[in-house]
């Protein structure tokens, strides 16, 4: 069987999970089950820490693994990003006390207290920095209270936490983060590709809308043009002379706009429809 890394809790669990549903597969019905196994897909969920997941799939001992992509780089696994899965975004950053450094440029000899040591050793010594870097597990934005750090260096959603402790972001990101699809570099698996497949076919229909349409026939060109579909739109005509009935997938962050100009074109009957799964 395929064995595969699903993240077991946190922000990443439940949006994997869903996502592979989506795709066809059987998920877990308790928080509680380490296994399951689907052999409709001859595949083998395994739920463990996001943090984990890419050193065990980089060691062989799991095919495919869904994590961050934070977590992936601090681990410094021997593990390949393959596909960046568009949820759990988020962006790594330093926060100070208002007022005590503009940029990373002024943390030179101050101490930076982080969960994720490696990416912030990493990006000090690309940056010429010289500073003492601390980890701590766990929410770190205390860390200045406390007097254990000048500056943090953590996972950023919204920055409330931040806000909240009485820090502000300063200086340009570290690096951007969402949940990615990882492999171990070199494996090529038919069953590992039909994976894959469907979870790109899950992303693509997320992404657009079915769009259905009746137009008259002399305003067809100018209909396809906004609607030009992904090979070319499925035109039928209708039973009342010189109106045609349009079908294409269009962009679903467009479809508003698109709709108001077939509106504006003459176009009726104008619908559009989610898309749940698609090959492309």
């Amino acid at each position: 069987m395929l064995r595969i890394a699903v993240p077991n809790k946190g922000s990443l669990s439940e949006r994997a999970s869903a996502m592979l549903k989506e795709a066809g597969y059987r998920q877990r019905k308790e928080a509680k089950e380490l296994v399951t196994v689907d052999p409709g897909n001859q595949v083998e969920f395994f739920y463990l820490r996001p943090r984990d997941i890419a050193v065990y799939v980089s060691a062989g001992r799991l095919d495919l693994g869904i994590t961050g992509r934070d977590l992936l780089v601090e681990s410094g696994a021997h593990a390949e990003e393959v596909l960046a899965l568009g949820f759990a975004r988020s962006t790594f950053r330093y926060a100070v006390r208002p007022g005590s450094a503009r940029s990373a440029a002024d943390f030179d000899g101050m101490t930076i207290a982080t969960s994720y040591e490696n990416i912030v050793a990493k990006h000090l010594a690309n940056s010429g920095i010289q500073a003492t870097v601390v980890h701590l597990d766990g929410a770190v934005e205390t860390a200045v209270e406390l007097g254990v750090a000048q500056v943090v260096a953590d996972v950023v959603e919204t920055g409330t936490s931040l806000r909240n402790a009485g820090l502000e972001v300063v200086g340009e990101p570290i690096m951007e983060s969402e949940a990615v699809l990882v492999r171990r570099p070199g494996t090529d698996d038919p069953r590992a590709r039909q994976f894959l497949r469907r979870l790109k076919g899950v992303l693509v229909a997320g992404s657009y809308v079915m769009m259905d349409y009746d137009c008259r026939a002399e305003h067809l060109e100018d209909a396809v043009a906004l609607t030009p579909g992904l090979e070319a739109p499925t035109v039928s005509p209708l039973h009342n002379e010189g109106w045609v009935a349009v079908r294409a997938m269009v962009p679903a962050k467009e479809a508003q706009q698109i709709m108001d100009g077939l509106y504006a074109l003459g176009a009726r009957a104008i619908l559009t429809t989610a898309i749940h799964a698609c090959r492309l």
